[in-house]
């Protein structure tokens, strides 16, 4: 069984690595929805994977961290494309609920990246 909860947050970056050409390369922001998505088996006494008030209040204190920051001033995020930005909240969740499958970030309504626990992909 899996399970997902949504949440959202206002952030601000700039992509150092592309070229200056690139209109990603200034400051810029947006509004980002990230899913926590949950994986494991229903309890059979409280029918739940992980209550949801437990991942708002783990995950959520997580990505609050990022809500109305410079993404590029968080450790970690030096270089916050929607892909390393996925990975790092699956990374510190994860540590919180062992349960965490997959971190689905969209950047935009149609653009989003997501890891998972199946991904074995490290920042080269």
């Amino acid at each position: 069984m899996k399970v997902s909860q949504t949440f959202r947050f206002e952030s601000a970056h700039y992509l150092p690595h592309v070229p200056e050409t690139h209109k990603c390369r200034g400051m810029h922001g947006h509004s980002y929805r990230a899913e926590v998505i949950l994986s494991g088996p229903v309890d059979k006494t409280t029918g739940f994977i992980v209550d949801f008030f437990e991942i708002e209040d783990k995950a959520g204190s997580v990505i609050s961290s990022l809500d109305h920051m410079c993404l590029n001033e968080i450790e970690g995020l030096s270089n916050p494309t929607v892909e390393i930005i996925a990975k790092w909240i699956f990374d510190r969740v994860e540590k919180q609920i062992p349960l965490l499958f997959a971190v689905r970030v969209y950047e935009t309504c149609d653009s989003w990246a997501e890891y998972s626990r199946d991904d074995a992909w490290n920042i080269s």
